[in-house]
């Protein structure tokens, strides 16, 4: 006898390929929104010039996280990701507990993200003489966000893949000014590849904004149930998928910087850290770019939503078919097959802490964004570092065929490093926060906490429901 939710509804088989898969992973990173609204911020407060090789090593840091994780994924295809991985790897509590880490996560990153659209919306029209006020214009995305996150995960994926192409391409096209420009004032300057100019002491707080950058990355994991052919679909898209966000990142940023000039970089940015983006594209290509990074700047927000929602709504749906949440969020769109329950659930939540932020007059830069955004990077990295240590878990007692490097030396490598690149965060949250601020010490213990309650959770249900405490973190698929 089994506690599955027999009502459980199915989500659409074979309805993603590679491709589909990698703009939902590229669109949870918003490109645009890294590019225009971090990189000033992290070159200003981290290792300056030397920010593009940051990116670098963040992303070969995640590749040799991908190794183990892949190796795992040839075992494991659920909804739930992370929360199948480390339940399988190091046990049902601490799976509860990495379930709990992320859904707080995309929630706050959802809400950061909800902030940042309202503001530059609000911004955008009061450009063209219309008022509105930031929270309102965030809850019509909302409603816009509950659309598309209940239709066809194909249909968001193509939908996805134009909006992520189109900023892309605009960033594309600064890039190229600037190789056509010769450079910068100082021509192609190498000096942000120089180990002098990178691992300096602000090397720790660039990291806290770079590691959000490749946020969003167990997309491929969420979606393995949709995918066509997973055993090798997922692992080509997380390996094509990073190394795009890698190469993007750091041959951007280094243009970014070649085109000022490392010289006069930081006055620069300290003038106008906001503005320099569109001034420069005006400068190299002209106004037109400048409009149009402004109005896709909008979109790329909106790409982010979309693919944070639908995640969310996924690891609802595995929680819920399991039993640990409210069964209901397991029932599936009778036509497109998505989770609609789910989303509406988390549409209803993100409407209602909207409205409450507005009639408080919150400020969505410095109030709202900063609330959201800190748990969401401590709660993602916290999951991605439980990952690693549950790929040796899962691989310790039999090896299936893997070698020791996937099963052991890269995921340990891979924690090691994210476990510095946590406590870097943890101890530079006024980066995060804006400044000093009780939220420095309550935000990590906050998490800490819902990773807590996931943990007596488990232990609650292997007290008083034994089967349905067996049953957790299925594998849906043994290969």
């Amino acid at each position: 006898m089994t506690s599955i939710n027999k009502n459980a509804g199915t989500l659409r088989k074979d309805a993603l390929g590679m491709w589909n898969i990698v703009f939902f992973v590229i669109a949870t990173n918003g490109p645009l929104t890294a590019l225009v609204g971090v990189i000033p911020t992290a070159i200003l407060m981290g290792n300056g010039v030397g920010l593009p090789s940051t990116f670098l090593i963040v992303g070969l840091m995640y590749l040799l996280f991908a190794v183990g994780f892949v190796a795992m994924s040839r075992h494991i295809r659920n909804a739930g990701a992370f929360y199948a991985y480390v339940s399988t790897g190091l046990g049902r509590p601490l799976g509860t507990a990495a379930a709990f880490l992320a859904m707080t996560a995309y929630a706050g990153m959802q809400i950061a993200c909800y902030g940042l659209i309202g503001f530059f919306t609000s911004q955008a029209l009061a450009g063209l003489g219309v008022t509105a006020s930031w929270w309102v214009i965030s809850i019509v995305v909302a409603l816009l966000v509950q659309f598309f996150g209940t239709r066809n995960v194909a249909f968001n994926g193509r939908f996805l893949g134009l909006l992520m192409l189109a900023e892309m391409a605009v960033v594309v096209i600064f890039d190229v000014a600037v190789v056509l420009n010769g450079g910068g004032p100082e021509g192609f300057s190498a000096t942000s590849f120089l180990p002098s100019n990178v691992l300096v002491p602000g090397l720790g707080a660039a990291l806290v904004f770079v590691g959000g950058a490749f946020m969003g990355f167990e997309t491929t994991a969420i979606y393995a149930e949709e995918a066509r052919d997973p055993v090798r679909t997922l692992p080509r898209a997380t390996y094509v998928a990073l190394l795009i966000i890698m190469g993007f990142f750091a041959l951007s940023s280094w243009l970014f910087i070649v085109a000022i000039g490392p010289a006069q970089l930081t006055d620069r940015l300290a003038q106008d850290p906001g503005g320099i983006w569109f001034s420069l594209s005006t400068q190299l290509v002209g106004p037109i770019l400048a409009d149009a990074i402004n109005v896709l700047l909008i979109t790329s927000l909106f790409a982010v939503l979309l693919s944070f929602h639908n995640s969310l709504s996924r690891y609802l749906f595995s929680l819920g078919r399991e039993g640990i949440v409210a069964k209901c969020f397991s029932r599936t769109h009778s036509k497109h097959q998505t989770p609609y329950i789910a989303s509406t659930f988390q549409t209803v939540v993100s409407v209602i802490l909207l409205a409450l932020f507005g009639v408080s007059g919150a400020d969505p830069m410095t109030q709202v964004m900063p609330l959201g955004s800190a748990p969401a990077t401590i709660g993602i990295l916290s999951v991605q570092l439980m990952t690693c240590l549950a790929v040796i878990g899962f691989f310790r007692r039999e090896h299936r065929g893997t070698t020791v490097w996937q099963r052991l030396i890269a995921p340990l490598a891979s924690a090691v490093g994210l476990g510095w690149v946590l406590y870097m965060i943890i101890t530079h949250m006024d980066l995060l926060t804006g400044g000093e601020s009780v939220l420095n010490v309550l935000i990590p213990l906050a998490m800490l906490l819902v990773g807590g309650m996931g943990i007596l959770l488990a232990g609650w249900l292997k007290w008083t429901k034994p089967q349905l405490y067996q049953n957790l973190s299925r594998i849906l698929s043994e290969v």
